[in-house]
């Protein structure tokens, strides 16, 4: 059967009333975590994978696939209303969005991010069905010197692009390989950085990390800036957008969904590259571009839809090669293994009905978005005047019953601080938190396969080298890793997109701690 055959029946298996329920409860609870300021997409899943658990697999993540998006249109919100982005994403979408709605014009921001998001959504989740099957097939092919490599690929390129400095991606990406060796080794037997205690004889709980480095560090780091004067919301009106709004959108929701969905389909670092390529990509085909920077609608249009389509983007290597790219897809992929399913090339045929579901209930949950969401626009820019102190008081109390739910062991609660103040120390001194998740889930599966590789070399590390793929990733790494240097010295102040994101991300840094 054909890939639109099977999503078909995926869609059949999504749309029945009891799983359009969950796609639902899905949307609505994603917004509402995700248009609290400072909380982005990765931290909505993460505080909200607890939900899931007492669901099948199908129904949770028919419900994740609506907290997913739903937690992208929160960010924007925010982003909009408040000029706070709750992820660097948002950065651009921040920079129009917030002038737009000063100048009273919030209303047809939101409609275009919300719209913007629904057709990049579409989009990519459309692509996602025609690239994922045949990656899956020469996916299996591969042998572990090949899967181990690309794994790598996918660190390096991560922890690259990210952040301001290389040396503090890099410094993350130790942390998280670090505590992936907390436990067992599955080959020996003997304890590893379990410090004599028997909790952490078996691997420490994906979700623990994931919910103490996302929401409880989140959490702690606002916290710790909370302004002293109530906040300023702009007023919403009912979502809409006139004539000219749509001529001046649609091209950009189109370009930016060109540019979002390649960067997420790649183990690029998510979706600040795109969005800013787009915004700087709108400012010179605008025709006034000396609108942007005080309100230009296309800045929104297009960097929501490279975001949404990026977000899209990301379930291809996800569900093709078990190798998350992004945050999000970090904590998705720790839903997958706490349901005992094991991410990889095979996951598309010893899981098909899964995986069919869940890429149907992306196409029904961005459907449901932008159906519910545009008329509760203005219920949405409420929820931005709750008090902070009872409004991080509840993460804070949510986000320990999640840890406490996984293994219903206080001593899961306990490791949960450790991770949320390892999380405050991570923001507070710059160290981008994706490579340290993707080094607590990448860590155990490269050193399973890199221990087979050395098994059938009998020990030699020329084993590694042994088939062409891994040797051409091996030489895209080292050209990662060596471009910037040569280009440095070429250009000693290289004006690159991915300065531009963290110079951006700065500044709205810089200006939440001022508020």
């Amino acid at each position: 059967m054909d890939s639109f055959g099977l999503l078909l029946g995926g869609l059949e298996a999504a749309a029945t009333p009891e799983n359009l329920m969950y796609a639902a409860i899905g949307v609505l609870l994603g917004t509402f975590v995700g248009v609290l300021p400072g909380i982005g997409p990765a931290m909505a899943v993460a505080l909200l994978l607890p939900v899931t658990f007492g669901l099948e697999p199908t129904s949770a993540f028919i419900m994740f696939a609506g907290i997913y998006y739903g937690g992208m249109y929160g960010g924007s919100t925010t982003s909009i209303l408040l000029n706070t982005p709750g992820e660097s994403a948002s950065v651009m979408t921040a920079i129009e969005g917030n002038q737009m709605a000063k100048k009273g014009r919030a209303a047809q921001a939101l409609a275009t991010a919300a719209i913007g998001s629904f057709v990049a959504g579409t989009i990519g989740t459309l692509l996602v069905v025609f690239f994922t099957p045949p990656l899956a097939e020469v996916a299996v092919k591969i042998g572990a010197p090949s899967y181990f490599a690309i794994m790598l690929l996918a660190l390096v390129m991560t922890t690259s692009v990210l952040g301001s400095s290389r040396l503090r991606g890099f410094l993350s990406l130790f942390l998280g390989l670090t505590i992936g060796l907390v436990g067992l080794d599955l080959n020996t037997g003997q304890p590893r950085l379990s410090l004599g205690t028997t909790q952490l004889a078996d691997r420490i709980d994906i979700v623990v990390v994931a919910v103490g480095i996302f929401a409880l560090g989140e959490a702690l780091w606002v916290a710790a800036h909370l302004r002293r004067q109530p906040v300023r919301v702009t007023p919403v009106g009912r979502p809409w957008m006139g004539r000219s709004d749509w001529s001046r959108s649609w091209k950009p929701w189109l370009r930016g969904t060109a540019f979002g969905f390649p960067f997420g389909a790649i183990p690029a670092g998510g979706a600040e590259i795109p969005t800013f390529l787009s915004y700087v990509t709108e400012r010179r085909l605008a025709r006034d571009p000396e609108e942007f920077g005080h309100g230009a609608i296309e800045g929104v249009a297009g960097p929501e839809a490279a975001n949404n389509a990026s977000a899209a983007g990301m379930f291809v290597p996800m569900l093709a090669l078990g190798v998350p790219v992004t945050a999000t897809a970090s904590v998705m992929l720790a839903a997958l293994t706490g349901y005992g399913i094991t991410p990889g090339p095979q996951l598309l045929s010893d899981e098909s009905d899964l995986v069919w579901t869940l890429l149907a209930s992306l196409l029904i949950g961005n459907t449901l978005l932008l159906v519910l969401n545009l008329p509760l626009a203005p219920l949405w820019a409420k929820l931005l005047r709750i008090p902070r102190p009872q409004l991080y008081a509840g993460i804070l109390f949510f986000a320990c019953l999640g840890a406490y739910a996984t293994n219903q062991d206080p001593f899961d609660v306990f490791l949960l601080l450790l991770f949320g103040l390892l999380g405050l120390a991570m923001r507070r001194f710059g160290l981008p938190v994706l490579p340290l998740i993707l080094g607590v889930i990448l860590g155990p599966l490269m050193e399973t396969k890199l221990r087979e590789a050395l098994t059938i070399s009998d020990g030699d590390l020329s084993g590694l080298f042994d088939e062409p793929l891994a040797v051409a990733v091996y030489v895209l790494i080292a050209l990662i890793l060596v471009a910037p240097l040569v280009l440095r010295r070429i250009r000693p102040h290289p004006d690159t997109p991915a300065a531009e994101v963290a110079r951006a991300r700065a500044e709205q840094d810089d200006e939440r701690v001022e508020r």
